[in-house]
């Protein structure tokens, strides 16, 4: 059917969001309804609090939002920092991403912008944790991936200067418009 259709890959392609969904199927509590982004957010604190018991470090939560001094228009607000070099974001995915993500290691892809912001915005962060958390998987509930400013590379120089040239066309818009 369907889903073994889900589990064909091509090779070299990795596995399809179908395979880590049979997983998923197998092993989490099944959803009970509940709007997914509503459930992301009111998950976040759990989230946060849960890798602040498990690493020991002091992560402040106080509602933030950190912007360039050179440019106040490129900014981004974590769930949590530590200190001036250390930043959480928390993701409370559906259980198929959070098992992709925890079986892969890797970032999934439609955040990748979201991890890469906080380094561009500030010049001194060294690292983001970026925290995985889904109690409806009771035997891989919580982990986290850490991201290091080096592990970038050219990467965070690019987005700043695409992000910069975006933000002039739009003060050009504005000033053109503004008639």
């Amino acid at each position: 059917g369907s889903k073994l259709k889900d589990l064909i890959v091509k090779r070299g392609t990795g596995e399809k969001k179908g395979f880590y969904q049979l997983i998923a199927d197998r092993i989490a509590i099944a959803p009970d309804g509940e709007n997914p982004m509503d459930r992301g957010t009111r998950l976040e604190e759990e989230a946060v609090a849960r890798f602040v018991k498990e690493t020991g470090k002091k992560a402040n939560t106080d509602l933030v939002i950190f912007s360039r001094t050179d440019n106040p228009n490129i900014a981004f607000s974590p769930d949590a920092y530590i200190g001036d070099n250390e930043v959480v974001e928390a993701k409370c995915l559906n259980s198929a991403s959070h098992l992709e993500a925890f079986i892969t290691q890797k970032i999934p892809s439609e955040y990748s912008d979201q991890v890469i912001q906080p380094f561009v915005v500030n010049d001194n962060l060294k690292t983001l944790y970026l925290v995985f958390y889904d109690p409806r998987i009771p035997s891989k509930d919580f982990f986290y991936l850490t991201i290091h400013r080096e592990d970038l590379g050219d990467t965070i120089e690019d987005y700043k200067r695409l992000e910069t040239e975006k933000l002039a066309l739009v003060e050009e818009w504005v000033l053109k418009l503004s008639y």
